[in-house]
């Protein structure tokens, strides 16, 4: 079979991936080496399949605040995929001699995704953002996607208020589920209500819904490329993210160092013997 080809199987009541993939370990997280096609194609066949699950994508940021927060690392290690959002973790792996094929971003699955299921015939759910925003995507994503099933709710509500959120999300007879509500509350709210919710797929996607919305922009292919997307969403909120960027890319190259210090140091090792 085809990098990226899977069968699903139940554990603990998650959908897990097994096959001839070769996953990468990237510090505390193991990812699936998949292009943003081979994510879809898996994710439908989980679909099919009957399967349920949730999908992490992972970035530098969130891998560094898995470290300090073991709900969030559970809740990666729970998913039954999980994929490189951001360019220097595929490089990164590269070093590590665990080469991921690209990055595949939350921003990117929402299209792809719709344009699967308006194919299929799978409903989608968008849960997150202003009600303004997230009523402007879903007019976006319908135009985009000709005969795409999709309802939407904000994300401005009460601990008290969730389980009326889940109501809402079940009543629509959604198969996909993204939510788009910030990290970790988006994780937390899918980990809590899991066994209630009827979706067969959830994702959390952060801010990509004011991205694909337009009201925020996206950097141009090339700074995606070069690996300096958070830069360029940095410079559009540096009050929000100027400390978060600072402290976990920081580790992160630190985490790095020593990963790599490590590795070399065994292949040393393993020459002298």
């Amino acid at each position: 079979p085809e990098l990226g080809d899977q069968v699903f199987y139940r554990c603990d009541g998650f959908a897990q991936p097994v096959g001839p993939m070769k996953k990468a370990q990237i510090l505390n997280a193991t990812f699936d080496p998949l292009t943003l096609t081979q994510t879809a194609d898996s994710a439908f066949q989980m679909l099919n399949a009957r399967q349920r699950g949730w999908l992490a994508t992972v970035n530098v940021s969130i891998l560094m605040m898995m470290r300090s927060n073991q709900r969030l690392q559970q809740f990666v290690d729970h998913a039954a995929l999980v994929v490189a959002d951001g360019q220097p973790l595929v490089w990164c792996s590269r070093w590590l001699g665990q080469g991921l094929p690209e990055r595949v971003t939350g921003v990117d699955l929402v299209d792809a995704l719709c344009e699967r299921a308006a194919a299929d015939g799978k409903r989608v759910f968008l849960l997150g953002s202003k009600l303004a925003t997230v009523d402007t995507l879903a007019s976006r994503l319908r135009t985009r996607h000709r005969n795409l099933q999709i309802d939407f709710a904000d994300g401005y509500f009460r601990g008290d208020e969730s389980e009326a959120r889940v109501a809402l999300i079940n009543a629509s007879g959604a198969d996909i589920l993204f939510v788009g509500m910030g990290v970790p509350r988006q994780e937390y709210f899918l980990e809590e209500h899991w066994e209630r919710l009827n979706v067969g797929l959830a994702i959390a996607v952060g801010g990509s819904f004011e991205v694909l919305a337009g009201q925020r922009l996206r950097a141009p292919r090339w700074v995606q490329r070069v690996g300096m997307e958070w830069l360029f969403r940095l410079v559009q909120e540096p009050r929000r993210l100027f400390a978060r960027y600072v402290v976990t890319n920081t580790q992160f190259v630190w985490f790095l160092f020593d990963a790599l210090m490590k590795k070399t140091r065994g292949n040393i090792d393993k020459k002298v013997l």
